[in-house]
């Protein structure tokens, strides 16, 4: 990981408040364990802190195995002056539900927790607590200081064991995940500086606007990958909220900027969105590089431009 000159005594942001798996993704990265730590209310407020120069890089969750990826990420980190991903990290997800001492599960009638914890629990609650209410937060630790307060919006809270062990708040039950195993993704994003060296197992991600509406308008984007071998991992639609079918499309690719198929995959992307942005080329959280064919090889794109170039004369 690289960050530009200067900024090694600036904090590190995340979604906060303490305690959130957000910080814990955060903690995984060398040095930010003893550097100070700020939490934002969300995605924005976090790019913001980085974008004005009072953070050097703020963690925020942009992919779930279960929910695929967090919008507001997504449009936080597509949106305003460029920034790029520096880093990622994968977590396992595991939640608890906790309450205040002396509240039991008869009495329950609203939970508070973020929306994507929701949608990785709803299984668990609809066996055990069918008519218990959903009340949204903006992270499920922050769901779980409310229930310190003097008037919370429900009973108890889903949340990590983390934040239970933090904040002394009883567990009424724990493992309540739907989905044994599920993982959420992390970016550390920063501002624009010195690229991550090649590691032979990294990651691309770009923001590619749709230019024009039209029939095979997608396909003139994908055909720059596929033409190339280079593999997407994921895509995703996002509205630039101009108007309706407006959309930029946020995609991971493997391989790095430096790999002569990416670089050429970008210059044909260029040519058909020219407003799209470059996010980062960073190391793969797992570590596992790409299959790349013989004719996809950086040396085949070496051979090829040499080629052409000795029939230019």
């Amino acid at each position: 990981m690289t960050s530009e000159p200067g900024t090694s005594s600036l904090p590190y942001t995340f979604l906060g408040p303490e305690g959130t798996f957000t910080e814990s993704a955060l903690l995984q990265v060398p040095g930010a364990a003893d550097a100070e730590r700020i939490p934002s209310t969300n995605a924005a407020a976090a790019l913001a802190k980085v974008r004005s120069g009072a953070a050097r890089a703020a963690m925020l969750p942009i992919e779930n195995s279960i929910e695929g990826g967090v919008p507001a990420t997504l449009d936080a980190i597509s949106n305003g002056l460029e920034l790029r991903i520096l880093h990622e990290v994968v977590v396992p997800v595991s939640f608890v539900l906790v309450a205040p001492a002396g509240v039991t599960l008869a009495d329950i009638t609203h939970v508070g927790t973020h929306p994507h914890a929701w949608a990785q629990t709803r299984d668990w609650f609809q066996d055990h607590l069918p008519h218990a209410a959903y009340v949204p937060a903006n992270s499920t630790a922050a769901a779980a200081h409310e229930l310190l307060g003097d008037e919370p919006a429900f009973q108890a809270a889903v949340c990590a064991p983390l934040v239970a062990e933090q904040t002394g708040l009883s567990i009424l039950a724990a493992g309540i995940e739907d989905n044994l195993g599920a993982v959420t993704r992390f970016v550390l994003v920063g501002k624009p500086g010195h690229l991550p060296e090649p590691t032979g197992a990294d990651k691309t991600t770009l923001a590619i606007p749709l230019p024009e509406d039209h029939p095979g308008a997608l396909m003139a984007i994908l055909e720059q990958f596929a033409s190339r071998g280079v593999n997407l991992n994921r895509i995703e639609s996002r509205p630039t909220g101009q108007f309706l079918g407006h959309y930029i499309f946020s995609v991971d690719v493997d391989g790095h900027i430096r790999d002569a198929r990416v670089a050429d995959a970008l210059r044909g992307l260029h040519r058909v969105s020219p407003e799209m942005r470059f996010l980062g080329s960073y190391p793969r959280a797992d570590k596992q590089p790409p299959i790349i064919r013989s004719y996809n090889s950086d040396g085949a794109f070496g051979e090829a431009a040499a080629w052409v170039e000795s029939l230019l004369g």
